[in-house]
């Protein structure tokens, strides 16, 4: 899996969907982002009392999207999603640090990273409400 991850990322002739790996990779990676989020103890608390596989669902088509993918995503916008859950932007920090390290985790360069990074980082001003 990240050996296939990494050799997707280096092709520029398709979305950065397409080169990380499609629907799978995207799925793999949530598995892992969740992993350490639900671990943080700053960050659990967010999750109480939500359905995490629905939860991982959705964030699959929302990253697939972000990144290129053409699967509509249904859900609500991110300032819907996060609306009354007084999310800190030290909380949406450590998200984002937890989000590339799983992308570090299965087999993504620096660059790619990044380039998901800010594809992403635009979002804070939607997440943040504290």
């Amino acid at each position: 899996m990240t050996e296939s991850l990494a050799e997707g990322a280096e092709s520029t002739d398709v979305t950065l969907f397409e080169r990380i790996g499609g629907e799978p990779a995207v799925a793999a990676v949530v598995e892992i982002f969740y992993g350490r989020v639900l671990a943080d103890p700053a960050l659990a608390g967010y999750f109480e009392g939500v359905d995490v596989a629905r939860l991982k669902r959705h964030q699959a088509l929302f990253v697939g999207q972000a990144l290129g993918s053409r699967k509509p995503f249904p859900g609500r916008t991110m300032r819907q999603a996060h609306a009354g859950l007084v999310v800190t932007e030290a909380a949406f920090d450590r998200v984002v640090e937890h989000l590339a390290a799983s992308l570090a985790e299965a087999g993504l360069d620096d660059e790619t990273i990044a380039g998901i990074a800010a594809l992403l980082l635009p979002l804070k001003a939607d997440i943040v409400t504290a």
